[in-house]
């Protein structure tokens, strides 16, 4: 594990679908590699199995310093209520990455 980090990302879900009434916040954790930027593990707080494949699926084997890229794919494909709440998670996902 000395060449992966861990980043985690938050953000407020919109009120009135299910993830809200569960947990109030989106979750992500992030395993990436340090020296190049490959997400090679992903995780959600979301409700559905198929919803956290999905956004695992979107994630992994990308490069996090790419993140426009992946914000760009993540839209062309997730169209589910926790949307923003991903990409703003991601997002500072990406920034505590950048810090290290």
């Amino acid at each position: 594990m000395k060449d992966k980090v861990f980043v985690t990302g938050y953000a407020k879900l919109p009120q009135g679908i299910t993830a809200s009434e569960m947990y109030h916040v989106i979750c992500l954790g992030l395993l990436v590699e340090r020296d190049t930027g490959i997400i090679v593990d992903a995780e959600c707080s979301l409700v559905t199995s198929l919803a956290k494949r999905v956004f695992h699926d979107l994630v992994v084997n990308k490069d996090i310093k790419k993140i426009n890229d992946i914000e760009k794919e993540f839209c062309r494909v997730y169209y589910g209520s926790a949307k923003k709440a991903l990409i703003s998670s991601l997002r500072t996902c990406h920034e505590k990455y950048i810090q290290i």
